[in-house]
């Protein structure tokens, strides 16, 4: 494994976010390196989305810090967020474009001109499947394609760090198997943070998990650890014994 492997992509170090009087998310730390796909794990409300933001410096933190490739998300934002593909909970914006449209604009935002551009657009496009509606607007799309059309806006400028929020929602099983086998294929150079709530996603690509409730870090480590946490080895009962207190709580630091 090189050093550009084994540096962590991402640290998240003592991050905070409170609303007003509520305590979202609580001293939590952990790091991603690239050949990691990480499953960010909890029930409704736990803080995922929240810490998510907060890593792709959309939400700037309470207190802690979040560095992206060795750079402060809040003191260097334009050069960690260049990193980051970033699909967020919401479906793209600009419904009135097409998806060839869109693509290109945000092609263009990261600085993408000409045949580049047009070659960045394209392989996305084909990554992602959406060739037969690339001519179609945005709000004429199922929900499914939408997610597929934000997937593909975040891939588009290949980045080496992946963050995406619940990015098989709404997709049938098919196309759920497609993005899974694309997230396994990127997953060698990359380092990816995927939250959901669907725990199978977590044996079809995750390497390690986290799980967070109440704002709280409760576990990380891998899928069969997770699994080690039921006596039935069955990955929803070990969730709900971590998420709801009925087992000790526990923290197993993967090993890099």
């Amino acid at each position: 494994m090189t050093s550009e492997n084994t540096q962590a992509a991402i640290e998240v170090k003592a991050l905070d976010r409170y609303f007003g009087p509520i305590h979202a998310v609580r001293n939590i730390s952990f790091s991603v390196r690239r050949g990691e796909v990480l499953g960010f794990l909890g029930p409704n409300g736990a803080g995922k989305s929240t810490t998510m933001k907060m890593i792709t410096g959309f939400l700037e933190p309470s207190n802690g810090t979040v560095l992206v490739n060795g750079r402060n998300v809040v003191d260097e934002p334009i050069l960690a967020k260049s990193a980051i593909g970033y699909l967020p909970e919401g479906a793209p914006s600009y419904g009135e474009m097409t998806v060839g449209h869109f693509l290109e604009f945000i092609a263009e935002i990261r600085g993408f001109k000409g045949a580049e551009k047009h070659k960045r657009v394209t392989n996305a496009v084909e990554q992602i499947n959406l060739e037969s509606v690339v001519h179609q607007t945005i709000d004429t799309l199922s929900k499914g394609y939408r997610r597929r059309v934000g997937l593909a806006q975040a891939i588009l400028h290949d980045p080496g760090i992946l963050v995406m929020d619940e990015p098989t929602d709404g997709l049938d099983p098919n196309q759920k198997h497609e993005v899974r086998s694309l997230i396994k294929r990127m997953s060698a150079d990359k380092a990816i943070i995927i939250s959901t709530h669907i725990l199978e996603e977590v044996d079809a690509v995750c390497t390690r998990a986290i799980i967070i409730a109440h704002g709280q870090l409760l576990f990380d480590g891998t899928p069969a650890e997770l699994r080690a946490r039921a006596d039935d080895n069955d990955i929803e009962h070990a969730f709900r014994n971590i998420t709801t207190g009925s087992s000790t709580s526990y923290r197993e630091t993967s090993k890099p």
